[in-house]
């Protein structure tokens, strides 16, 4: 089973990708931001906590995401009834049969100290990261990129003061987690700044190369 984490600043096009990828490799894709509006629809109590942050453009608190990220993971290994409708933690099954043994995890972690976290789940788990995808572009793209988005989506955190803050913070806190990453040799580096179908051929042969 392959285990991949995919990083990107805001809108690098990583969940387009992660889905992309997640349907190629038949793995599961785990997108915390996903969890995070799926509480914010149902209203839960997680969820009101993360929407003031979220409108904010800050990173919503570990006290939050993990435990969200460690009952997703941890429901999928437990391969529950696909027709089941008492799990919303699997956004992206699509009516699969089965759920995939593998995954691949889109919006975590964004500082070193969520990737330590993330090893230590997966530990428990007694399975590892295989590859580590980031997807890097020019500041101003993804600002032209987001605001395309917003135009399209009317997300509430895709205001121009919202997104140049989520970018800084990309900058601030995530880039030192891709050099941690980079350490420990599981780092890939790609350019996203052509077309969707040309970013994911470069992914695929990345992937290819590293671990099929």
């Amino acid at each position: 089973m392959d285990n991949l984490v995919i990083f990107g600043p805001p809108g690098a096009g990583k969940g387009t990708q992660a889905g992309l990828l997640a349907e190629k490799y038949d793995l599961l894709h785990i997108s915390t931001g996903d969890l995070l509006r799926q509480e914010v629809k149902l209203q839960t109590p997680v969820g009101q906590r993360a929407k003031a942050i979220m409108d904010r453009g800050d990173l919503v608190g570990d006290d939050i995401v993990v435990p969200l990220l460690d009952r997703a993971l941890r429901t999928r290994s437990t391969h529950p009834d696909p027709d089941s409708q008492d799990d919303p933690w699997d956004v992206h099954r699509k009516g699969k049969p089965r759920r995939p043994e593998g995954c691949i995890i889109d919006g975590f972690p964004r500082t070193v100290a969520q990737a330590q976290t993330l090893e230590f789940i997966f530990g428990k788990l007694q399975r590892k990261i295989d590859l580590v995808i980031a997807i890097d572009l020019p500041r101003d793209e993804l600002v032209r990129r987001i605001h395309e988005r917003a135009a399209i989506s009317g997300r509430s955190d895709d205001t121009e003061d919202i997104i140049r803050h989520r970018i800084e913070l990309y900058d601030l806190q995530t880039q030192p987690v891709l050099d941690y990453y980079r350490v420990s040799g599981l780092l890939v580096s790609i350019d996203g700044s052509e077309q969707i179908a040309d970013t994911n051929h470069r992914i695929c042969q990345a992937i290819d190369a590293r671990i099929r």
